[in-house]
């Protein structure tokens, strides 16, 4: 049973690597600034539409911790995002007016981007809204974090999408460009979080928080996953499924101890809730360029018209990463 499993993910493998080759097709270059590139440069991927508020902030936190290059899709920006991207320095940028569903929610575009640019890089997989902690991050950069991955012969890091939120209506407070989205987003879910693995991919898969006791209380199965491996030492043979949530080869899934220790692990505090997200759901809501036919956003769209109050009275509010190892929502593992 476990060859035929192996013959099958290599040959789904394969078969997401040669429709990423097709991809290729539909990105145009904006601005081409690889050849900055150099060894054991960090590099980040991005697939993005619309984000322009949050950009500045999200470049400058990236690149203060380490960050030498990003690599950016912008899927048919509007509102200036595609322009200010292409000024920046250390950006290279590609534009697509294709369908972000059809290219599997943006996947295909960077498994191209990684598979042509990123062979032997540490490479980070994020949206303009998450922002990667991990063990030490305030002392320690994320060079640091790779140092050790590789001295441990460690491939892929994985992180926990942790749900950030304001006290109160989302709309109260407006987020200002080059703001901290966590100065307005300061809460979380500290538990309520269901965990199983996937068997055929051998992942985590994690949902909960508040977006399932929102936004899908009565089906909380129906929640985002909440499970990420964003950072992974890349190899031209390597394959995201599904968004960061796991790759192939499977051996990069397994991001945890199976013998019941800890693997180190961080969190992405994911800032989606702010005044800007009625709009933005709304909008993805017509383009219909999400997962299951939008069924998330059609989640989002009907709770938002009552101006809800993601804060509970078992909210937690963040601090620092030592606090959420404490919760046992990310671990330092034997980093020391």
């Amino acid at each position: 049973m476990g060859a035929v499993r192996s013959y099958r993910l290599r040959l789904q493998r394969k078969r997401w690597r040669i429709r990423a080759l097709r991809k290729r097709r539909e990105l145009t270059s904006v601005a081409d600034r690889t050849s900055q590139i150099r060894p054991g440069h960090i590099l980040s991927f991005s697939t993005l539409r619309n984000e322009r508020v949050r950009l500045p902030y999200f470049l400058s936190y990236y690149r203060d911790m380490g960050v030498n290059h990003f690599l950016i899709v912008d899927n048919g920006s509007d509102d200036g995002s595609r322009e200010y991207l292409a000024e920046q320095e250390d950006v290279s940028l590609w534009s697509s007016q294709a369908s972000y569903k059809r290219a599997r929610f943006g996947v295909d575009w960077l498994n191209w981007l990684q598979r042509k640019y990123a062979h032997g890089h540490w490479c980070l997989v994020v949206d303009p809204d998450e922002f990667l902690v991990y063990p030490f991050c305030d002392t320690r950069s994320l060079k640091a974090l790779t140092d050790w991955l590789d001295a441990s012969s460690i491939k892929s890091f994985g992180a926990m999408l942790l749900d950030m939120y304001p006290k109160g209506s989302m709309d109260a407070q407006p987020y200002l460009e080059g703001q901290d989205p966590m100065e307005i987003a300061s809460w979380f879910d500290s538990g309520n979080y269901m965990i199983q693995k996937n068997s055929l991919f051998g992942n985590l898969w994690i949902q909960g928080g508040p977006r399932a006791r929102a936004f899908f209380p009565d089906k909380p199965e129906r929640a985002p996953a909440l499970n990420k491996i964003p950072l992974v030492k890349w190899d031209r043979s390597y394959t995201y499924v599904s968004s960061t949530h796991m790759l192939l080869p499977r051996g990069l899934n397994l991001v945890y101890d199976e013998w019941g220790g800890e693997k180190a692990s961080g969190c992405l505090l994911h800032a989606k809730f702010l005044d800007t997200f009625s709009e933005k759901s709304a909008e993805e809501l017509q383009r219909g360029q999400h997962y299951a036919n939008s069924h998330e956003y059609r989640a989002y769209n009907k709770l938002m018209k009552e101006d809800p109050d993601l804060w509970c009275k078992w909210s937690e509010k963040y601090i620092n990463w030592r606090q959420l190892e404490i919760l046992g929502l990310m671990s330092k593992g034997n980093w020391a």
